[in-house]
């Protein structure tokens, strides 16, 4: 007797071959299952009928590529989060581009994928509590969770899985528990929202909250959460989730869906019409939203038929992305090397004696810059700006003072604009990769590194810096401590901010500059700084700041306090190190910039 899945794969061999009909079966029976991962992955946005539609266009032209028939599942949903990946590349560069009219229609309250749900499964109980948690993940988290929410709802299976995320299975499994854990923290949060009466002190916490589920909020009232006693215990009768997803139906298609995205592919493919044409007969007559709008039109627009030459197959091919660490990169992004499961730690230097508690745990070989006591800014031609870069560089010893940190003007107050979270005036929190910050004024500017390996660990996608009007400098670095330097107490060895064995460690691209808590920077004119998380999990807190308040910073010697004293970077002339990242271009993608970019 055939399995299902050694079905499936004779029609796509078949359809492979050519056979119209063999098509117009696949596009029919596995519209749904795209549907549902691009609309959980997306949630809320009011493109996922287009990207929808966008990946059945590239599964129809790629198809003729597809080596094993078996694979197609898997196929099919690598490419659906290909393009939910390129639909937030698209958004974020319109957004810094100015095109306000197509960057605010984000949110389409008829498109919230949670609502939704509830609403055709008609969900109540703890399903339904399980379903307004996702409201409250990230989103690289929301992709892993469209396929393990298919996975326990019996769609998919764990192979496939990993098959589509391109990961190794051991891998993806560490991925979807952190991610299960992140949800089971978020039906927590909505359990204890919903109390009657509520915790008084998690109403008080609450009182600033603009009443939008996000990442830093699920964050701190988890944190509450886990310390009284009366909100943990009425997330205490939870089921886990697996459970109740179990047998779970997928969601079904908004009206007119079938209709459109079939008739969209009809062109010289006649079975495919004829399946868009039943769809279209079956469908309300009352379809909401874009697909309404479109559905009239379906007939009459041009179409993409199956791929009959090879070339075309490789070039939609080149198209599916591997994310996480040890990937291969995105197109148009840089190259970054993969991610190990532990930093390599050399052998100890004169710069960290072996025992000391600051002692670096990674010291890449480079120089750090060199400070220049006497350079006036007057002496050295305007033309060097942009020619030194930040480096990779070792860890100075413990005990190393830092320079003289050279006077710059501090004439126009920096102010900010952009996506992010605003705990205070002034104070700019980005937290996943929706969010930036334009920066515009003339003086310091403070990044302050959170890295959080106990949620995700992986190799970093580091922050870039686009538009820059002006000049931008890196000037010092401060906090007490490198992101690397072993935590006091800890008893476990490497134990650092990157991570320890207990949580996995977070590392650097090839390159790229080990980041110290606090970096501090100089601008004089604007420039635009965009969070890139891809699946290391970071957070970055933004603030105008005084040169005194920098001085402060990066002499606090070696104590209770700090690990080492900071070090300043500036030479006080356009000779002074640049970031790493960074570029003039206000259309450049983020995630693109390259780890030396040309500012002169």
């Amino acid at each position: 007797m055939r399995t299902k899945e050694q079905s499936d794969a004779a029609v796509v061999a078949a359809a492979r071959a050519g056979d119209q009909r063999a098509l117009a079966e696949l596009l029919e029976e596995y519209l749904p299952l795209v549907y549902n991962v691009v609309g959980r992955a997306l949630d809320g946005h009011a493109d996922v009928d287009d990207v929808v539609q966008e990946t059945m266009e590239r599964a129809v032209t790629g198809l003729a590529g597809l080596a094993d028939p078996e694979r197609f599942r898997s196929w099919l949903v690598a490419i659906a989060l290909n393009q939910v990946r390129q639909r937030w590349r698209e958004g974020r560069a319109g957004a810094r581009a100015g095109q306000l009219d197509e960057a605010v229609e984000v949110a389409d309250p008829g498109a919230d994928f949670a609502e939704v749900t509830v609403l055709r499964l008609g969900l109540s109980g703890q399903r339904r509590e399980v379903v307004e948690a996702t409201r409250w993940l990230e989103r690289d988290e929301r992709e892993v969770l469209s396929l393990w929410w298919l996975e326990a709802a019996g769609e998919l299976t764990r192979a496939e899985l990993a098959a589509a995320c391109e990961l190794a299975p051991k891998h993806a499994a560490v991925r979807v528990q952190r991610v299960k854990s992140r949800l089971d923290t978020a039906r927590g949060v909505v359990r204890a929202l919903r109390a009657s009466p509520r915790c008084p002190e998690l109403s008080a916490l609450v009182k600033p909250w603009h009443g939008r589920p996000s990442a830093l909020w699920r964050k701190r009232l988890a944190r509450h959460i886990g310390q009284c006693p009366r909100c943990g215990l009425a997330a205490a009768d939870l089921v886990p989730a697996e459970g109740l997803l179990a047998g779970l139906a997928l969601v079904p298609l908004p009206a007119g869906l079938a209709a459109y995205a079939l008739g969209q592919l009809a062109s010289g493919t006649p079975a495919v019409a004829a399946a868009g044409a039943t769809a279209a007969a079956s469908s309300s007559k009352t379809a909401g939203g874009k697909l309404a709008q479109l559905l009239t039109q379906a007939t009459a627009k041009p179409v993409v038929a199956v791929a009959a030459a090879g070339g075309l197959a490789v070039a939609a091919t080149a198209l599916y992305v591997q994310t996480g660490p040890g990937s291969a990169p995105d197109p148009g992004r840089p190259p970054s090397a993969a991610a190990s499961t532990a930093p390599v730690v050399p052998e100890a230097s004169a710069a960290a004696p072996t025992g000391e508690v600051g002692e670096a745990v990674s010291r890449p070989p480079s120089r750090r810059p060199k400070s220049s006591r006497s350079a006036s800014a007057s002496a050295v031609p305007r033309s060097l700006y942009g020619t030194v870069v930040d480096r990779a560089d070792a860890a100075p010893a413990v005990s190393a003072r830092p320079g003289p940190l050279p006077e710059r003007p501090e004439g126009r107050a920096i102010t900010g604009s952009g996506s992010y979270e605003q705990p205070g005036p002034g104070r700019y929190v980005m937290v996943n990769n929706a969010q930036y910050v334009t920066l515009t004024g003339q003086g310091y500017v403070l990044v302050r590194w959170q890295l959080v390996p106990a949620e995700r660990s992986g190799q970093l996608r580091m922050p870039s810096w686009t538009g820059l009007s002006g000049r931008l400098f890196h000037v010092a670095s401060g906090g007490g401590r490198r992101m690397d330097d072993q935590m006091p107490g800890a008893t476990d060895r490497p134990h650092t901010w990157m991570g320890s064995a207990a949580t996995g460690f977070d590392t650097l691209p090839v390159g790229a500059q080990q980041m110290w808590q606090n970096e501090y920077y100089y601008l004089d004119g604007s420039v635009t700084l965009h969070l890139n998380e891809d699946w290391a999990d970071y957070n970055l807190t933004v603030s105008a700041v005084d040169r005194a308040k920098i001085l402060q910073d990066v002499s606090q010697p070696p104590g209770d306090a700090a690990i080492r004293y900071g070090l300043v970077r500036d030479t006080g002339t356009d000779a002074a190190p640049v970031p790493q990242y960074v570029t003039r271009s206000r259309s450049a993608d983020p995630f693109a910039v390259p780890l030396r970019g040309d500012l002169r």
